[in-house]
């Protein structure tokens, strides 16, 4: 019986000593994974330009404030009109009418009783002809339009909408570049590149092509498309 049992602790024993000696060899290979970074990046155009053009009029009675916003409105259709951008890609938004009247601490000798401001929304897909009728507006400012931007920026907003066409190309161009800078690691560290162990694929950033301080990307019909995907690659 003492030989058995001491047969049966001896086994136990290199049982053990094996399995823990296999703990610590898969604790050594998962520890050694180097972490990746792949850049992705594309140029694309804009394909929505939004211009809120909004403009102020005023006059000492109602009826003339709205004369005169309707004969700034008339002058703007007729410059866009010359730009060859039609009435289906403008709509009348905003319109304020405010009685300067009703405010208490208003000077009421100011002869400008009424102020009436709208902003008329041009939406197209033609980018190249928004930029050029921007390019044109001080055109309206010599006719005798008040422009006015508190309500929103002073220029047309570029949007680009087709990130989902591009996304699964620009996702597999970053993973290969985080795999190639991976083997390059692998490689000057005298080892070999083993399985995935993690990945992140990273948040799309649409950007100015051209960046400055105080730019936006909406004011640029140019962009830069950038992902960075992080990924962890075990070593052998």
């Amino acid at each position: 019986m003492k030989i058995i049992a001491a047969l049966i602790l001896g086994v136990s024993a290199v049982i053990s000593a094996s399995m823990i000696s296999s703990g610590l060899t898969d604790l050594r290979t998962g520890d050694r994974y180097v972490t990746v970074k792949g850049v992705a990046e594309r140029e694309v155009n804009a394909d929505l330009a939004l211009w809120p053009i909004r403009f102020v009029a005023t006059g000492a009675s109602l009826s003339e404030a709205q004369e005169k916003a309707r004969n700034s409105r008339n002058a703007i259709m007729a410059f866009l009109k010359l730009q060859a951008i039609g009435d289906n890609s403008v709509e009348l938004q905003r319109l304020d009418v405010t009685d300067t009247r009703a405010n208490p601490y208003q000077d009421n000798n100011n002869e400008q009783k009424f102020i009436v401001s709208q902003t008329l929304m041009v939406r197209s897909n033609d980018i190249q002809k928004i930029r050029q009728a921007a390019q044109g507006v001080s055109e309206l400012v010599d006719s005798g339009v008040v422009l006015s931007s508190d309500y929103g920026p002073s220029g047309p907003t570029y949007l680009f909408n087709g990130l989902n066409d591009i996304k699964p190309a620009m996702i597999a161009e970053a993973t290969a570049s985080a795999r190639e800078a991976a083997s390059q690691f692998a490689e000057d560290a005298k080892t070999e590149l083993g399985d995935l162990r993690r990945a992140n694929q990273g948040v799309f950033q649409i950007l100015a092509r051209d960046q400055a301080p105080g730019v936006s990307e909406q004011q640029h019909p140019v962009k830069t498309v950038r992902v960075v995907s992080t990924v962890e690659y075990y070593l052998r």
